[in-house]
């Protein structure tokens, strides 16, 4: 039976929530009828999307949908336990080193989620008495994962590297990770990925590389940002989501096999979770398969924000200086990127309002996604909606 105390909770809840809707940051969700691609259906009507990080439109790729059906018949729809029970198919430990050979480290790990991934590897990596750096527009899960490490934290200004490195000279920690997006989210910016390997060399740091949003677009064949910088070395440890670009789910980390071995034995998400189905890792395999033989995918990427950023000239909304699928337009008030997003749907157009806490007080923005499913006529049919609403 519920306490007293329960309504009094509730209203408190209810009250917080009409605060939220008042500042324009409450969110709600809708419901998606179609796979994703350019044209979906949601809560029942069609629309031309520019919503999903399904960058190489290959979410519902034959290929790919026949693996994970064979794959089905062959293992099953679950993999019954965790990897060190008995859960560790041939399909899992097959796309291990399927992705350590794609992104050109010699081992990898299979995670669940991008979260649990960066949670599991930096709490093993780092605790008491380090130090981890992060660049303050990092992804929530590298920040919740540096304050569950329990190691001192500092963020460092967007980009700064050279507060970054004042920073990591006057640290007498005994181990230092520095943390960043390599493609950041919400801006679409790429890191200076060099420059921070350099400084984490001079300053004998691991360097945690979150490749969520560039895995499968950067770089030769879509290898990522590391092939993009054509960077090696021992100290860096690489994380890339596999429900982006890879058009399905989960996420791996890769680095030596010293490190990944640790992983194994440390990482709290990966011990004690179940294994990801067997069909997901064959379709994964197809996946790589796919992202490595189809440049016009990537191709097709820089023509339509090429094509984008020329038509966004001239309007009242700033676009963000970004090489990747991610073209934010900064619109700033809360409300007024509400508002404008909801104009967009009326006229059959999603695109989602991105409002703090996900981004900064101020830069209320529309995130703009490309994908290689999008024509070029999509992308004009947007710039029109866009000048009439102008």
């Amino acid at each position: 039976m519920p306490s007293a105390a329960a309504p009094d909770m509730i209203d408190e809840l209810a009250q917080a929530l009409a605060e939220l809707e008042g500042q324009g940051l409450k969110r709600r969700r809708r419901t998606v009828d179609t796979p994703p691609g350019a044209r979906v259906r949601v809560d029942g009507r069609d629309y031309l999307s520019f919503c999903s990080n399904d960058y190489l439109g290959l979410a519902d790729h034959p290929a790919l949908i026949a693996a994970a059906q064979s794959a089905a018949a062959e293992a099953g729809v679950g993999a019954g336990s965790a990897h060190l029970v008995a859960g560790h198919h041939r399909l899992h430990e097959q796309l291990e080193n399927e992705l350590a050979a794609f992104v050109g480290l010699p081992a990898a790990l299979l995670f669940s989620t991008g979260y649990m991934a960066n949670i599991g590897a930096i709490t093993a990596l780092a605790g008491r008495g380090d130090a981890v750096f992060g660049d303050k527009l990092n992804h929530a899960s590298l920040v919740d994962a540096c304050l569950l490490s329990r190691a001192e934290l500092t963020r460092y200004p967007h980009g700064d590297l050279a507060f970054l490195e004042t920073k990591l000279k006057a640290s007498s920690a005994r181990t230092k990770l520095v943390l960043t997006d390599a493609v950041f989210s919400m801006d679409g910016d790429i890191a200076p990925l060099p420059e921070l390997l350099a400084l984490c060399e001079r300053y004998d740091a691991w360097l945690l590389v979150d490749d969520a949003h560039g895995f499968g677009v950067l770089g030769a064949q879509g290898r990522g940002s590391l092939n993009h910088f054509n960077l090696r070395s021992d100290r860096i440890v690489y994380m890339a989501t596999l429900g982006k670009a890879a058009g399905v789910f989960g996420a791996f980390v890769a680095g030596h096999p010293t490190v990944i071995d640790w992983l194994v034995n440390k990482v709290r998400t990966y011990i004690y979770t179940t294994a990801t189905p067997p069909l997901l890792a064959a379709a994964l395999s197809a996946s790589l398969r796919v992202i490595a033989a189809d440049d016009w995918r990537r191709a097709r990427l820089q023509e339509l924000g090429a094509q984008l950023k020329a038509g966004l000239a001239g309007l009242p909304w700033s676009s963000m200086n970004s090489a990747t699928p991610i073209q934010p337009l900064l619109v700033g008030d809360n409300a007024a990127a509400l508002r404008l997003a909801e104009a967009l749907r009326e006229r059959g157009i999603l695109i989602p309002a991105i409002r703090p806490p996900t981004v900064p007080q101020g830069t209320a923005r529309l995130r703009i996604s490309l994908s290689a499913a999008h024509e070029p006529a999509d992308v004009e049919q947007l710039l029109t909606v866009l000048r009439e609403l102008a």
